[in-house]
């Protein structure tokens, strides 16, 4: 059986930016923005209903049933983790 990534713990962060923590330990700040197009995403552009997110069958979701499935979060925790990792300078080799 694969991994079935379970968003656990949710704290808002600015704009569209929430910090998440999957079941795996995985915790990582993701933008949202990508996501709020179409018609259910609408109202979530404002900010104030942005943040009425709330944390229900292991995902972000909103009070207009607006929701993202876990797996996508997770794949772009992974993506932006990654990505920081390859703005870090490389360590020096010991002498």
């Amino acid at each position: 059986m694969s991994f079935l990534p379970s968003v656990i713990h949710a704290e808002y962060r600015d704009e569209f930016r929430i910090r998440l923590t999957f079941n795996d330990g995985t915790v990582e700040t993701v933008d949202f923005s990508e996501w709020l197009e179409g018609p259910v995403f609408e109202p979530l552009q404002d900010v104030a209903y942005f943040r009425r997110f709330f944390l229900e069958g292991g995902t972000i979701c909103w009070p207009n049933g607006a929701d993202i499935a876990p797996e996508t979060l997770y794949e772009a925790a992974i993506r932006q983790k990654r990505s920081k990792k390859k703005l870090q300078p490389a360590s020096r080799a010991r002498r």
